[in-house]
């Protein structure tokens, strides 16, 4: 029984999950965390941009695990997938999908980065994390959506290893492109798609056009239309 229990513990996070009262009293600790990056002048006024950044980090994290669909959190969810079970619930995958959703609105206070644990090693780990607009790393507060299977880790990235833990500027540029502040894609769309022959390249490259999970994409996004029309985000 309590393995029974401990699978069924693994599965995405359901819709009403975000909203339940362990979660909300955490939103509102990343918000005031994250207030706390800034200088006491500016808090006030960052409010609304520090709310929404923690709200759209717990909400988002949860749908983008329901999207993936996969039913193990962590590295058990990257064995399926790198025994091409699954094509998506790699870390770096979260990374990407919480750096679209939190790239939704232009924000005045804050920027969002990614990061990398272990960089090149077997164990190396990719987050998104969320500073003050002109501080550098570490002072951020890390999102972490692939550990817990879409139920948000947060860590104060002051307090990681230093000696394992790194900026990853070169991944947000690059996602950047992808998702400027204020984008319009939907969340169903995905930047980098698994090939025919198992590799991993840019959507828009004609050969991936030819991919299940290009197709996978397209039908998920056709959904979502209907389902919500004028949609962007159904989490």
């Amino acid at each position: 029984m309590l393995a029974a229990l401990g699978l069924v513990s693994c599965y995405p996070p359901q819709i009403q999950y975000p909203y339940t009262e362990m979660v909300t009293n955490r939103r509102l600790v990343l918000k005031d965390n994250l207030l706390a990056l800034l200088p006491a002048e500016q808090q006030p006024a960052a409010l609304e941009e520090a709310t929404w950044l923690a709200d759209t980090a717990y909400k988002a994290a949860a749908g983008i695990a329901r999207l993936n669909g996969s039913c193990f959190p962590g590295w058990a969810g990257n064995a399926l997938v790198n025994a091409h079970f699954q094509d998506r619930g790699l870390c770096w995958h979260y990374q990407h999908d919480m750096y679209r959703e939190l790239r939704r609105r232009p924000l005045q206070y804050f920027r969002i980065g990614c990061c990398v644990r272990d960089c090149g090693k077997a164990s190396e780990h990719n987050c998104v994390y969320v500073a003050a607009k002109d501080a550098a790393w570490p002072a951020a507060w890390v999102l972490d959506a692939w550990m817990w299977n879409g139920r948000l880790k947060v860590d104060d990235a002051r307090k990681l290893s230093a000696s394992r833990w790194a900026d990853l500027p070169s991944i947000a540029r690059l996602q950047s492109i992808y998702y400027a502040e204020g984008h319009q894609w939907p969340m169903e769309h995905w930047s980098v798609l698994r090939g025919p022959e198992g590799q991993y390249e840019g959507y828009w490259l004609p050969e991936m056009r030819q991919s299940p999970q290009y197709r996978r994409m397209y039908d998920n996004i056709e959904a979502g239309k209907k389902e919500h029309p004028g949609y962007l985000t159904n989490y």
